[in-house]
């Protein structure tokens, strides 16, 4: 991963998180905003070591793309970035579905059916990304480096090349998560909802600090 072409497509937390994660791996990082002054004092909170640009300059940047923003605007910013500068690529997609409402006995709401997908929704209208669902189950904060003790936490995948998903599965190494594999971007549809489940405890108890593990024998 040392050298690699990063760019993040987002200005808001997780993309600030995981770009000091792929910094301090010794990548070259460029965060894509419609709004500059927006990173002006991370990046200089962190010796002005990000590059900024637009959405369209990060996606030409990268060798390997994040998209981090809000899954209501997910198509509108790859639209933005320039189909063109993205095609090929691996785009790793941390976006979830989550409603304009608030949630219900803490329970948040998703604008996607049971039988569906946001990364279904993108990979159907952009068919020459390669995209990866990865980083949407976790808060930002236990994005890079999670530390539970000793114990790995479980980071779900899915996407439909193979070359694509073992690239975010070599990030995901270094951030120190154990990657599980689930298969085709229908799987999608079970790693988007882990997102309400991993909610509930903040909602009802102000707990964010939790992560999922998968048990096997």
């Amino acid at each position: 991963m040392q050298n690699k072409k990063i760019g993040i497509l987002g200005s808001g937390a997780v993309a600030k998180a995981l770009a000091k994660g792929f910094l301090q791996n010794g990548c070259e990082v460029m965060l894509g905003t419609r709004d500059a002054s927006k990173l002006k004092d991370f990046n200089e909170q962190n010796g002005n070591k990000f590059q900024i640009g637009s959405f369209e300059q990060t996606a030409q940047h990268g060798e390997i793309i994040v998209l981090a923003v809000k899954g209501t605007v997910a198509k509108t910013v790859i639209e933005q970035s320039g189909i063109q500068n993205l095609n090929g690529k691996t785009v790793i997609d941390t976006t979830n579905p989550i409603a304009e409402l608030p949630p219900v006995n803490g329970v948040i709401q998703l604008f996607t059916g049971p039988n569906d997908s946001l990364m279904e929704q993108l990979q159907k209208s952009f068919t020459e990304i390669n995209f990866v669902k990865a980083f949407s189950c976790v808060g930002n904060a236990f994005m890079v480096n999670p530390d539970f003790d000793g114990l790995k936490p479980t980071m779900f995948i899915c996407g439909n090349n193979d070359a694509a998903k073992q690239s975010v599965t070599e990030i995901l190494t270094a951030f120190n998560w154990e990657t599980e594999d689930m298969g085709k971007v229908e799987s999608a549809r079970a790693i988007e909802s882990l997102v309400v489940l991993w909610c509930i405890p903040g909602f009802l108890r102000n707990q964010w600090t939790q992560a999922f593990k998968m048990l096997k024998k």
